[in-house]
């Protein structure tokens, strides 16, 4: 199987799968290509955050500035991420750059790479523009369960419904936002520590790293996943906490943590 992979941080869970993959004979890379996220449609862009604000308020939209550091500097705490880019340096795999997602270089990167899969590793929307040209569509990764947590920052919201598990879904790409046919998925028990937000990036590596090991068994034997694939059912969709629904997963938090001892 041979890959084009499509990264929106040069660290991160894409860094962090790209080392696993490496070391795969069965897995060619053909190119790995990073979108710097710029903003093509500024008006539609503020317009989106303006209605999210209204949403969930000034000190949900704050709070939810905080809470993203426990995905990207609470992974790191526990791993040791190398750039995505070095890594490519390091193993003679074509790496690119581009503006945005959905722009024309994408997709002139995407033909250009002639592969039979694209792998998106922690991207936003994807056009059709774009999941449409690999042989056999493109992939994602949700650190979720689907189809009841889509869209959703991991572990938090589960946490919220009173749920001591999580897990993760490899899925089809299709016009929504994680709502593709499933090729596989698993879940996986929480393992709560001192904080919430220590809990949060930790059982967040712990997501990355049981997700790698199937992502890889995925690709090894990616005839038969295809043709298991499930198609999902209606899901429920998540977005950034409000401050009350924030309050509930702390309170949450402290009872389950409390139950487990």
């Amino acid at each position: 199987m041979n890959l084009i992979i499509l990264v929106s941080s040069l660290k991160g869970s894409g860094a962090f799968q790209l080392e696993k993959l490496i070391k795969v004979d069965e897995i060619d890379i053909k190119m790995v290509l990073f979108n710097r996220g710029q903003v093509s449609n500024k008006k539609k862009y503020y317009s989106r955050k303006i209605k999210k604000v209204f949403k969930i308020g000034m000190l949900g939209a704050f709070n939810g500035i905080r809470i993203r550091k426990w995905y990207s500097e609470g992974a790191d705490k526990y791993l040791d991420i190398r750039s995505i880019k070095e890594i490519c340096l390091d193993n003679n795999i074509l790496f690119n750059e581009t503006t945005s997602i959905n722009c024309g270089e994408t997709i002139r990167y995407f033909k250009e790479a002639e592969a039979d899969l694209g792998l998106s590793l922690g991207n936003g929307y994807i056009g059709s523009r774009i999941f449409n040209i690999p042989k056999y569509g493109m992939i994602n990764i949700h650190h979720e369960e689907l189809p009841n947590y889509q869209n959703s920052q991991s572990i938090i919201w589960q946490i919220y419904n009173n749920s001591s598990y999580s897990g993760y879904t490899i899925h089809k790409i299709d016009k929504h936002i994680d709502t593709g046919k499933i090729l596989l998925k698993e879940r996986i028990p929480l393992v709560f520590r001192a904080t919430l937000e220590d809990t949060v990036s930790y059982n967040y590596v712990r997501l990355w790293e049981k997700s790698s090991i199937g992502l890889i068994k995925l690709l090894c034997n990616f005839d038969y996943y295809l043709e298991n694939s499930i198609s999902q059912e209606k899901g429920t969709s998540y977005t950034t906490p409000s401050i009350s629904q924030f309050v509930k997963m702390k309170i949450n938090f402290k009872k389950m943590k409390k139950n487990k001892h």
